[in-house]
């Protein structure tokens, strides 16, 4: 069975810092970008990071850029999400997603999200 499974969300005061975890199982990364994204209530997904698999090239929101940083082990088939400095803002559904087109077939999975609160 393929699944993401998210992990390390919690509640923090402004300022501090969680270390989300993103471990993939029925599948690995080897092919795949990984995205996180967020939602907070009232509010659109959004994109927060991601990393390629194949050449380790991130990106980043400018929301996060320079507080978050993401990264991945491929032998744990598991990618992070370090986020230091946090703000009130930063309070959302966080989830991970793996995408790839593998030949002519397209993959696209979802975790089922952890909650990040950061109080003021």
């Amino acid at each position: 069975e393929v699944q993401l499974v998210e992990s390390g969300g919690g509640l923090v005061q402004a300022g501090g810092s969680l270390r989300l975890s993103c471990a993939a199982s029925g599948f690995t990364f080897d092919d795949y970008a990984i995205g996180w994204f967020r939602q907070a209530p009232g509010k659109e997904r959004e994109g927060v990071s991601c990393i390629s698999s194949i050449h380790g090239s991130t990106y980043y929101a400018d929301s996060v850029k320079g507080r978050f940083t993401i990264s991945g082990d491929n032998a744990k088939n598991t990618v992070y999400l370090q986020m230091n400095s946090l703000k009130p803002d930063d309070t959302a559904l966080y989830y991970c997603n793996a995408n790839a087109w593998i030949g002519f077939v397209g993959y696209d999975y979802w975790g089922q999200g952890t909650q990040v609160t950061v109080s003021s």
